[in-house]
């Protein structure tokens, strides 16, 4: 009986990983955002974790996750459909969902956020700083 052919893995099952992850690590995904985001996120940031009292920003901090949240759909889900050039309908279909996934967070968000103590609002700061590391 003649010998099967070897088969070869997929391309992309070949490739190395262009830098390999601390072990110890877990993994995480990041989006890039403006420099203008960047400034009011570490403003915020700062504004809440330097406060006496937090509370009195947990408006700001949630209009900052708001936006970051929106910034980061944006990049991982509409940006892609645009790049992989899906025709128009596809894409105004995905933005008004997300248009609605948006609004439904923006009322549980605040909600959540509204009812936070300082060390609560502190440690969300603390969430996002690590995410931006």
């Amino acid at each position: 009986m003649p010998a099967s052919p070897k088969r070869t893995a997929p391309a992309t099952a070949r490739r190395a990983p262009k830098k390999a992850a601390d072990p110890g690590s877990k993994p995480f995904l990041r989006f890039h955002h403006s420099q203008e985001l960047r400034a009011k996120t570490l403003a915020v940031l700062e504004a809440v974790e330097n406060a006496e009292n937090a509370t009195a920003y947990s408006g700001q901090l949630t209009e900052l996750v708001l936006e970051l949240t929106e910034s980061g759909m944006d990049q991982y889900f509409l940006q892609s459909l645009k790049a992989t050039k899906a025709n128009f309908v596809v894409q105004q279909s995905a933005a008004l969902g997300l248009s609605g996934v948006r609004k439904v967070m923006g009322t549980v968000i605040r909600n959540i956020l509204g009812r936070m103590d300082d060390r609560q609002l502190r440690s969300v700061c603390g969430s996002i700083r690590r995410f931006m590391a």
